[in-house]
């Protein structure tokens, strides 16, 4: 009885998975589908956010060029850095985009909230299915580039244990910018209005993380070690790839920590999400 009652429980939650999977589908189709109706426009915004995100980065070639190097880093491992940040944050901004709280602010302000939570489908399943804008490919691309290049033009040492450890970085990078985005979605039920700090810690955070961290001031080494630990997900990494000697001290094993400070980080942030939403279904405002 009860091994038929666990071979019930197995199908539904399979049942549940595919039918979350098909419903998240369905919605990104309907927003390609959507985007490519004005195809100039489309084409147009790819290029402009793929522009705006090249300016940035030639900031930081300017910045190397005039320098030559900072921090014993060269131009081309701070572009090891810089592009895969890029990449990183394009991806992000396309599969969290639905918790983007400049975004999410607006979607609560006009009500539209409110319709999420009266459909009978999964809140994050729409969220994350509801502002998904090809235009940020035009980021991802340009990060692909310049992190294309400096593979190219930076002599790794590749490995297989490199070449399987980097889409686990790659992911939990992704996965630790988007718990950034739902922590300041979740401050909308409180705020209505995004707060700018967010903003500071998220975009501020892509351009502090294309620099080698050890040339901040201690203080903000100490914020990105152990309050975001930014640290253990984009700078020991690069390290790891590069075989770059650590100046901060961290144990050996400290290259191999992103997917566990990726999974702190979701794992708070979802935590807060459902106090905030708690909060917002009481006080129904």
């Amino acid at each position: 009885m009860q091994r038929g009652f666990d071979v019930w429980c197995c199908k539904g939650a399979k049942i549940s998975v595919r039918r979350t999977l098909t419903i998240y589908a369905l919605l990104l189709w309907a927003q390609i589908r959507s985007q490519f109706q004005y195809r100039f426009s489309f084409w147009m915004d790819l290029f402009s956010t793929g522009l705006m995100s090249g300016i940035g980065f030639l900031a930081v070639v300017l910045v190397m060029l005039r320098f030559e190097s900072i921090g014993g880093w060269t131009l081309r491992e701070v572009a090891f850095l810089a592009g895969m940040i890029e990449m990183i944050f394009g991806l992000m901004d396309m599969v969290f985009g639905g918790f983007d709280p400049d975004w999410f602010s607006g979607v609560v302000q006009s009500g539209r909230f409110d319709q999420f939570l009266l459909r009978p489908v999964n809140l994050a399943t729409q969220l994350l299915g509801a502002n998904f804008l090809l235009r940020r490919l035009g980021r991802v691309l340009e990060g692909i580039v310049f992190f294309g290049l400096s593979l190219w033009l930076t002599p790794v040492s590749w490995s297989v244990a490199k070449l399987l450890y980097l889409p686990v970085v790659v992911l939990s990078q992704v996965v630790a910018m988007g718990s950034l985005f739902m922590v300041g979605s979740g401050l909308i039920f409180w705020t209505v209005q995004r707060i700018e700090a967010v903003n500071i810690l998220t975009y501020g955070g892509v351009e502090l993380m294309s620099y080698p961290v050890h040339i901040y001031p201690r203080w903000l080494q100490r914020f990105f070690t152990f309050g975001v630990p930014f640290v253990f997900l984009n700078y020991y990494p690069a390290l790891y790839f590069l075989d770059k000697p650590d100046v901060l001290g961290f144990p050996v094993f400290a290259p191999f920590l992103a997917p566990l400070a990726a999974a702190g980080m979701l794992l708070m942030a979802i935590w807060f999400w459902r106090f905030a939403l708690r909060h917002y279904q009481r006080t129904g405002s």
